[in-house]
């Protein structure tokens, strides 16, 4: 369950950046109405990509479980 809500969370959140990228370099979807709303938008949709590949990372979604990248 947690696998498929962090899966969730990185492609709507990467779905987010792209269309608020988007909007910001072309002004296509909103005609960038507000380019500090874009940045805004960008920033909160990176940090929830981050929390949810820091998720994936913690419930083993990455690597088998007991692995470690050390080894």
């Amino acid at each position: 369950m947690s696998k498929a809500l962090a899966f969730t969370g990185l492609i709507l959140s990467g779905l987010i950046v792209i269309l608020f990228v988007a909007d910001l370099a072309a002004a296509f979807p909103f005609q960038r109405t507000s380019v500090l709303l874009d940045v805004a938008f960008i920033v909160s949709g990176l940090i929830t990509a981050y929390l949810s590949w820091s998720l994936l990372d913690q419930s083993g979604g990455r690597r088998g479980p007991g692995t470690s990248p050390l080894r």
